[in-house]
């Protein structure tokens, strides 16, 4: 069987030209579609935006005119400060009690015991100053020296332990002898050393003072120091005529 093919070339052309005139009117179409899709969702984003914005202006307005009808607000927004400010002052407080411990923990044994006229402490420059008297002279300043020197601060936070020195440096001076209140004949001295930050106030926790010799728990100062580690001022001794 011969088939002859009786649509001329021109017709054939025509056929194609209107396929790609469907083909194009049909994307189109569906861009427009999308197009016109993305408006509306973005026209809904706008409106849902606005009723958001305004729905937060009316709850602003209701909690402050709730507020500005609450009696005696100014005082209480004024306690609530009060309170934030109790708190600052409550994490950086000193606890000068701490002192006590301290300088009893240091305090040699016999013979090189001391006895304290006056102690200073300073927060600003974090030093703390002594002034006593020794009966053993000065074998007993270097001995009170060399055990401030290796006294430890040790402090327990979350089951860890951590030790770090008294101090690093001890200042001795104004040294001379005197006569203490039962005429026997004393050393007076001043000494001088800088403590480690939390020593005295609540940066540090459970904390103990650890010298060669003992232990000695400060963290509610459970230790106290006795009276007779404190005593008058030694007069300057009498010429032997």
């Amino acid at each position: 069987m011969i088939e002859i093919n009786l649509i001329p070339d021109v017709k054939q052309e025509m056929i194609k030209a209107q396929k790609m005139r469907n083909t194009a009117i049909s994307l189109s179409i569906f861009a427009a579609i999308a197009a016109g899709a993305i408006v509306v969702l973005l026209a809904l984003l706008v409106v849902a935006q606005s009723v958001h914005e305004g729905y937060s202006r009316d709850q602003i307005k209701q909690q402050f005119a709730k507020l500005q009808g609450t009696e005696n607000i100014d005082n209480a927004l004024t306690i609530q400060r009060q309170l934030k400010e109790i708190t600052r002052l409550h994490d950086n407080k000193s606890i000068d009690s701490r002192l006590l411990d301290v300088i009893g923990a240091i305090n040699p044994t016999a013979p090189n015991d001391m006895k304290y006229s006056s102690v200073k402490l300073d927060p600003t420059a974090k030093t703390v100053t002594i002034e006593g008297m020794a009966s053993n002279g000065y074998a007993a300043t270097e001995t009170f020296r060399k055990l401030i020197l290796n006294t430890k601060v040790e402090s327990t936070t979350d089951d860890e332990t951590q030790s770090v020195a008294l101090t690093d440096q001890v200042v001795i001076s104004q040294t001379s002898y005197g006569e203490g209140s039962d005429g026997a004949r004393v050393l007076r001295f001043t000494i001088s050393f800088t403590y480690p930050d939390g020593l005295f106030d609540n940066t540090l926790s459970n904390v103990r003072i650890v010298t060669p010799n003992s232990k000695v728990d400060v963290t509610d100062s459970r230790t106290r120091v006795p009276d007779s580690l404190f005593i008058e001022k030694a007069k300057d001794a009498k010429e032997a005529n």
